[in-house]
């Protein structure tokens, strides 16, 4: 990870995961969750004030300091307790079957293996645990598909690996979840800035472990 990455993505990223458009996303994505909950790309913490007074404990998993460090001040006027739960989506130090919910929020574009990180959603979920998404992503508008694809190798190299083609209800199922929520549209932005803004937000839970499609995620 080069300096742009450590130092310039992640104050991008808390400006734009911050923005104001994403707060209707915010508010639908942390509906329902409650008790232990484990965040996957904590971020800066924008996920914060959105959390339901249900919720206990947000257990945080952010790979970079310099994000966790920004997020010192909503960590701080958080409702629930935050403790940072490791580095690495893929791996979290969380026991099995001990978090009510999952969040992520705009971190499956990025990661690099998704199917990774998601199976370490599965395990550490209760059996009627949930799994809570929002993600940017591939859009339906065939138009706005053939800007996605033109921009996205610029998109992962300026900002960490962020994907714009990913479908964010494809990975899930492909991943052993139902989708029992589902919520998808564009943010209210010009037609220029369409290839960043079809935003999906979701409620799955956990299949059986033979449903799951093995195939290799992009």
């Amino acid at each position: 990870m080069g300096w742009w990455d450590r130092h310039v993505v992640p104050r991008i990223v808390d400006r734009a995961c911050g923005d104001a458009q994403l707060d209707d996303v915010r508010v639908r994505v942390a509906r329902g969750l409650r008790g232990r909950v484990l965040e996957i790309g904590f971020g800066s913490g924008t996920s914060c004030r959105f959390l339901p007074p249900a919720v206990d404990e947000l257990l945080a998993v952010e790979p970079s300091d310099v994000a966790w460090e920004r997020s010192a001040g909503r960590r701080a006027d958080c409702s629930a307790a935050v403790r940072r739960a490791g580095l690495d989506g893929s791996r979290v130090d969380v026991g099995t079957g001990s978090v009510d919910a999952v969040l992520v929020a705009f971190t499956l574009c990025t990661v690099d293996d998704p199917a990774a990180v998601l199976a370490e959603a599965r395990r550490v979920l209760r059996p009627d645990g949930a799994l809570h998404l929002a993600e940017h992503g591939l859009a339906p508008d065939a138009g706005v598909v053939r800007w996605q694809r033109r921009l996205d190798g610029v998109q992962q190299r300026s900002f960490g690996g962020c994907h714009l083609t990913r479908d964010p209800v494809e990975i899930l199922e492909r991943a052993g979840f139902a989708t029992n929520r589902l919520d998808q549209g564009y943010l209210p932005v010009p037609p220029m800035g369409r290839p960043w803004a079809f935003v999906t937000t979701a409620v799955a839970t956990a299949t059986t472990v033979g449903d799951v499609d093995d195939e290799e995620m992009t």
